[in-house]
């Protein structure tokens, strides 16, 4: 019998946890699902005789240690600094183990020492990263087993909210952490164009998107991520001329938001002062010049040269940032203030439905001839529970968890799921539950 712990009961495993309860049935394994508040673990266990709920504290290692040793995989669903001391425990206890967050420094150096233990650390196994890595890699692969020379990259993702809500006009809610999408961006954006390395600054980056049309979906805009060049390497692009990676919105999303950008209202690097008398407005008038006379939204729109009555005004009254709203909190940073603030209509209602979009470009030369495959996935949550950021993020690391228990993947150290014998298992489960990339060759 196996057995399986998933740490971390949250939003986001919800699919994860569904799927290897399902799986446990079948196979008749063991999951134990630990949380800090143990009755999130038992609501989410409730329903099965295979699971197990338990309460642990991250801080305390001995009883991380004891809890991870009666396991034969973890799957880490909790905030990523908490990695490396799993990653490490795993190592010692030689229990493989699973996340969907990037690998990061201090993780890599433990490729020799996973090995050593016989053990797979496979991590970037969600969405983004994850899905985008396997789909973007089955092409690739396929294109230089053909003998085509590929040209160009680029890739786009995007957590949204589903089509036809027509009363959000920033067709935007929080799918994800929303203190992640607050400081997306910030630092540069580095990135390959035809043959050059491009930067583009923080406060650039918002005025500076990219269109792009998602059949049966329409337009979107995508804005770029932080470092597209490191993916040079991680997907053996060498010599590409164009390399870039980004974040996809509705269109008319970016505009709205650099405002907060040149405001300075998402600065995470300091605590403003007063904050538990501050109302929304007064935390937008805190970044204006003084001016008695005029409103906060006639100082805003000439700060910036905005047209009163523009879309992006539009946008900013319907967040609410100019009512006389106490903010609720005792402290903050800009960022802070202002997740709180966009939490208060930026959260899911129980009817509402999000969405996940990628899109990938594939510009190669077959054959002397120029041509080109878009790529396209798009699928929707069924419920404010089984969104589909839970299910994009928690089913292939069900999926990789079920076929490394069951031998048909069995690396050994630090890896993403860019191998072959990776994504070969798992993209195939992915459409058998809708996540299926639809493509287009295109001869330029």
């Amino acid at each position: 019998m196996k057995n399986i712990l998933i740490i971390g009961a949250g939003r986001s495993s919800s699919s994860l946890i569904k799927e290897l309860l399902s799986t446990s049935i079948e196979h008749d394994w063991k999951v134990t699902v630990a949380d800090i508040n143990l009755q999130l673990a038992q609501e989410k266990t409730q329903d099965y005789s295979t699971a197990t709920a338990a309460q642990v504290d991250i801080s305390n290692e001995d009883e991380l240690s004891k809890l991870i040793s009666n396991h034969d995989l973890v799957i880490s669903m909790i905030p990523a600094r908490f990695h490396i001391l799993i990653a490490k425990i795993c190592i010692e206890l030689q229990k493989n183990m699973l996340s969907a967050s990037y690998v990061s420094p201090d993780i890599e150096t433990l490729n020799d020492s996973a090995i050593k233990a016989g053990i797979i650390i496979l991590k970037e196994c969600g969405l983004d990263p994850g899905i985008d890595h396997m789909s973007a890699m089955k092409i690739i692969d396929d294109l230089k087993a053909k003998g085509c020379k590929l040209t160009g990259f680029e890739s786009f993702t995007g957590g949204l909210l589903a089509d036809n809500y027509d009363e959000n006009p920033w067709e935007y809610k929080f799918t994800w952490n929303p203190r992640n999408v607050v400081i997306a961006g910030n630092g540069v954006c580095k990135f390959l164009q035809e043959g050059k390395f491009k930067y583009i600054p923080y406060h650039k980056l918002f005025s500076r998107t990219e269109l792009i049309h998602i059949p049966d979906h329409g337009y979107f805009e995508g804005y770029a991520n932080r470092d597209s060049l490191a993916y040079l390497d991680v997907y053996n692009l060498r010599g590409i001329k164009t390399m870039f990676r980004g974040t996809l919105r509705r269109k008319g999303f970016s505009k709205a938001w650099n405002v907060f950008v040149q405001l300075g209202a998402t600065d995470d690097s300091f605590e403003m002062e007063n904050v538990e008398e501050m109302t929304h407005r007064d935390f937008i008038n805190s970044f204006l010049y003084y001016n008695p006379n005029d409103s906060v939204e006639l100082k805003l729109a000439h700060y910036l040269n905005l047209e009163i009555e523009s879309d992006e005004m539009f946008k900013l009254k319907w967040l609410g940032i100019f009512d006389e709203e106490r903010i609720g909190l005792d402290k903050g940073t800009p960022a802070q203030i202002l997740e709180h603030i966009l939490k208060k209509k930026w959260t899911l209602k129980s009817d509402e439905k999000d969405m996940i979009a990628m899109w990938h470009k594939f510009d190669y030369i077959e054959n002397g001839i120029a041509k080109q495959i878009q790529s396209h996935m798009v699928i929707n949550g069924d419920d404010q529970v089984n969104t589909g950021m839970s299910k994009t993020v928690g089913l292939p690391l069900a999926i990789a968890a079920k076929e490394i228990l069951l031998g048909n993947i069995n690396l050994t150290g630090v890896h993403r799921p860019i191998q072959k014998s990776i994504y070969d298992r798992i993209l195939p489960e992915l459409e058998n539950h809708g996540i299926k990339f639809i493509e287009r060759e295109i001869e330029l």
